[in-house]
């Protein structure tokens, strides 16, 4: 159930860090919004320095396992945080890369068919919306509208549905809304908390269940999957200050994620 009363994390600090004393920690991190500010294109989002230091000081702990999880296309994701020896989740969960682990969905021709029919239609309709443009991620594709006039963003947005609507009807493929994005994605009931789950009943990951404590932070919509499966027995902590989320708790921007990620890395050290 989405939650209405979410509060800031640091105003319960004291006694959200003692339901896991003594537990193996498994933070689950969004790369963009949360590691990185949001940029104007993806490949300008950078994650800044002393965040990658931290996270770098985080995988030498050994109670500490660290996985980015990303809509990002995997290499992509990979490229721009950087760092060897962990997991990486990307396409939203599509794909899964990490020490003894590959994973990879399979797309159907039919998929993959409809795939280019509709990018060959947007990149036609994109034309016509300035700032508007085409990210082909391979397993899925996105189209960002960030730059977009705001009084054009809903005739895009009713555009690209009807574009789309034919293929979702048909079961060809999925459609959704992230931040100022628009996602297409293989018909497959897979997302970031099922992705989530999937790594947690590995027994390489974890060997034992009671005692991980999972800790999953994003600001999208599409964390709200990953929210929903580590809620209950874990924390799951929304950047921003959402109205509606499965989070319990929110931390206001990537400079309070950072200040949380260091106190975690204090409780091990």
């Amino acid at each position: 159930m989405l939650r209405k009363d979410v509060n800031n994390l640091f105003d319960h600090w004291p006694g959200i860090k003692e339901t896991f004393k003594g537990k193996d920690v498994f933070l689950f991190l969004d790369y963009d919004g949360t590691l990185a500010p949001i940029a104007e294109a993806p490949e300008k989002a950078f994650i800044p320095p002393t965040m990658k230091t931290l996270l770098e000081k985080l995988i030498k702990i050994p109670k500490c396992k660290l996985v980015i999880i990303s809509g990002r296309a995997l290499m992509d994701v990979k490229k721009m945080v950087g760092i060897k020896n962990i997991v990486y989740v990307g396409n939203h969960g599509l794909e899964i890369e990490g020490p003894g682990i590959s994973f990879r969905s399979l797309i159907t021709p039919r998929v993959k068919t409809a795939f280019k029919c509709i990018k060959s239609e947007i990149n036609k309709e994109l034309l016509f919306f300035k700032g508007s443009f085409l990210e082909d991620k391979d397993l899925s594709f996105s189209v960002h509208y960030r730059l977009v006039a705001e009084d054009k963003v809903s005739l895009l947005k009713n555009t690209l549905m009807q574009v789309t609507n034919p293929f979702s009807r048909d079961h060809e493929v999925r459609v959704g809304y992230g931040k100022e994005v628009f996602e297409i994605k293989p018909p497959i009931d897979w997302d970031k908390g099922k992705a989530v789950s999937w790594l947690l009943t590995q027994q390489k990951f974890v060997s034992d269940k009671e005692k991980i404590f999972s800790i999953c932070i994003g600001d999208d919509v599409t964390d709200e999957d990953a929210f929903s499966v580590v809620k209950d027995n874990g924390l799951a902590i929304a950047v921003g200050n959402p109205k509606l989320s499965h989070a319990q708790y929110y931390l206001r921007d990537q400079d309070e994620v950072r200040k949380f990620l260091e106190q975690i890395y204090e409780l091990f050290v």
